[in-house]
């Protein structure tokens, strides 16, 4: 099957979007589907205002119209609602070809924390973009719920994996080796932003050591303002993982994310999390069991102190990338199957 997938997010950006639709692509390709991603990389781009590292791509139509008619594709995928998704939206419509959509970002509370901008507003734009899909596809059922009380509907599910080789516990001399730190270490581990809620973590009093693993457009007011926190920075792959790896507690203080894919790498390694009761977290984690979810953050982070570590490891081996990606192909509708 020939497979068009359009994304505004993709590489160099570092984060949960690109992970799940680059390891889908991927693994697609293993299963012998050729897959063509349109993507913003050589094209013309300017910085999202107050986020420079997400690129949009300026006039996408003529580039969407090139590369779609020439791939012919017998299914068409659009996962963001930037720039070149509304333009592969367009093309679509005008050539009478069904698509599917993902849901993977809540941009409306994203935006509402970076301007005045009404909720329902840009609920009703969502509604509008997805409404023409055959279906839109979410991380779970939680999300799923929601989604359908703000009228989006026709919703198919796909979940979301991690790489469990990569992701792995550590010996616990080898843990105290990497992170040289008063324990137990705290670790807040993704984009520094203002709608990942970080400064909730930042604010808690809690024993040992608080450390935070990635950058973002916030990280440089925090740091200051936050000294007596080990900032760690951006790291990726091994090291990313061994850091993680070396942690005690997870603590994820995002209201927004629609699933937090941070949750089931840090699992993956042994450790436990800590989250707000929210659709998010509601999705992986198992209240005791990899984590400990509390309106209270800071009895949260306590608690999942006293978790096993083995307990997490298995809940995220149920995770498997290749099980997404028959998920995902099972949802494409052929491009041209009802017209």
């Amino acid at each position: 099957m020939k497979i068009a997938l359009v994304t505004d997010a993709w590489h160099p950006q570092i984060n949960g979007v690109v992970r799940a639709l680059s390891e889908t692509a991927a693994q697609a390709q293993r299963m012998g589907h050729e897959v063509l991603v349109v993507n913003s990389l050589g094209q013309r781009t300017v910085p999202c205002p107050t986020y420079r590292e997400i690129r949009l791509t300026l006039r996408p139509y003529a580039s969407i119209k090139r590369l779609l008619g020439d791939f012919q594709p017998d299914a068409v995928h659009i996962a963001t609602e930037g720039p070149l998704g509304l333009a592969a939206r367009f093309y679509c419509k005008r050539r009478r070809w069904d698509f599917t959509t993902s849901f993977h970002t809540r941009f409306p509370e994203y935006l509402a924390a970076r301007a005045p901008v009404p909720l329902g507003l840009s609920y009703a734009f969502l509604r509008w973009f997805h409404g023409g899909a055959a279906h839109t596809m979410v991380s779970n059922p939680a999300l799923a719920e929601d989604l359908r009380a703000r009228g989006i509907t026709r919703l198919a599910l796909w979940s979301r994996g991690v790489d469990t080789t990569l992701f792995r516990p550590l010996p616990e001399a080898e843990r105290h080796a990497i992170l040289d730190l008063p324990r137990p270490v705290y670790a807040y581990f993704g984009r520094v932003a203002v709608e990942k809620n970080v400064e909730d973590f930042l604010r808690l009093q809690l024993p040992g050591s608080k450390v935070v693993i990635g950058d973002g457009p916030q990280a440089a007011e925090l740091q200051s303002r936050y000294p007596d926190v080990h900032w760690l920075g951006m790291r990726q792959g091994e090291d990313l993982a061994r850091h993680l790896a070396a942690t005690d507690v997870m603590v994820f203080p995002s209201r927004t994310d629609t699933l937090g894919l941070v949750i089931l790498e840090a699992n993956a390694c042994g450790v436990p999390v800590a989250a707000y009761p929210v659709v998010g977290p509601l999705a992986t984690v198992r209240n005791g069991i990899n984590g400990i979810l509390d309106a209270d953050l800071r009895t949260a982070a306590l608690a999942a102190l006293e978790l096993s570590r083995e307990s997490c490891r298995e809940r995220a081996m149920v995770y498997d990338w290749a099980g997404c990606t028959r998920e995902f192909l099972g949802n494409l509708v052929p491009a041209r199957g009802r017209h």
